[in-house]
């Protein structure tokens, strides 16, 4: 995390930079249009892409720091192992589900997206060939439903 920090904050530095030169070969030249006043405005320009490129990798980072957590969270809250806060009692209301279901559950639901994604659904018949796929008999919440 600390290297994309440090990407993130010297491309900035250095856009930041290229504005100052940009305003500053400006200003030298009278507000003219000069070979020196292109030179900063092509290196602002790069340099501002390469901000961009920086800040797109943040986002892609916090993104997958987001969805690693979430999905953590949801773990700990299905198998049960969530800890409250010291003097507070846990009750979700829910029996916990083992990680294996958990797991199951979780590439049954991404199979169904992608076959919606792909168009196979079909409304009022079976949208797959592997309808028993996703669940398997042996954990006692599937004879409950």
């Amino acid at each position: 995390m600390d290297n994309i920090v440090d990407a993130l904050n010297n491309a900035y530095q250095e856009f930041v930079s290229a504005a100052a030169s940009v305003l500053e070969a400006k200003e030298s030249s009278g507000a003219q249009k000069t070979a020196a006043t292109d030179a900063a405005l092509e290196n602002f320009k790069q340099r501002w892409e390469l901000f961009r490129v920086a800040c797109d990798q943040a986002e892609e980072f916090v993104e997958s720091v987001k969805q690693r957590i979430g999905s953590e969270c949801l773990v700990d809250e299905a198998t049960g192992s969530v800890a409250g806060k010291p003097g507070q009692a846990v009750t979700t209301g829910l029996p916990p589900i083992s990680a294996v279901r958990l797991e199951q559950m979780s590439k049954a639901v991404r199979w169904l997206v992608i076959e919606l994604q792909h168009g196979s659904g079909t409304a009022g018949g079976p949208s797959h060939s592997h309808v028993s796929a996703p669940f398997d008999a042996r954990f006692s919440e599937d004879a409950a439903q």
